[in-house]
């Protein structure tokens, strides 16, 4: 019964990667958004900060793996959705509403190299 239940798991490759000061965990063909990164729409870029690769055998970096990148293509360079920021003062008729729409990065990741 294990080898029929070892033969139909499909181990797909997947890594953590570090971009913007947050992590991700991405794999071949996934559509990402990440802080704002350089480049234009069609762009092929190189992510270096590879934390973890996982797959049939999983490899940790200390705290990054050497050699490890993953390639991904900007799909589109946008703003996310609106923040409000509301601050009041009590008593003192004191109100500010402000908004903020952060510059993001959609990617396709296209590989990953171990």
């Amino acid at each position: 019964m294990s080898k029929l239940i070892e033969s139909e798991v499909n181990v797909y490759m997947y890594a953590v990667i570090k971009t913007g000061g947050k992590q991700y965990k991405v794999s071949e063909g996934d559509l990402v958004k990440v802080e704002k990164l350089a480049g234009a729409v069609g762009d092929t870029i190189e992510l270096g900060e590879v934390l973890m690769v996982g797959g049939e055998e999983v490899k940790i970096g200390t705290p990054l793996l050497q050699g490890a990148k993953v390639k991904a293509q900007i799909v589109e360079q946008d703003k996310d959705k609106k923040i409000l920021v509301f601050k009041m003062r009590r008593r003192k008729n004191q109100r500010k509403l402000n908004g903020h729409r952060q510059p993001i990065t959609r990617l396709k990741i296209t590989g990953i190299e171990a």
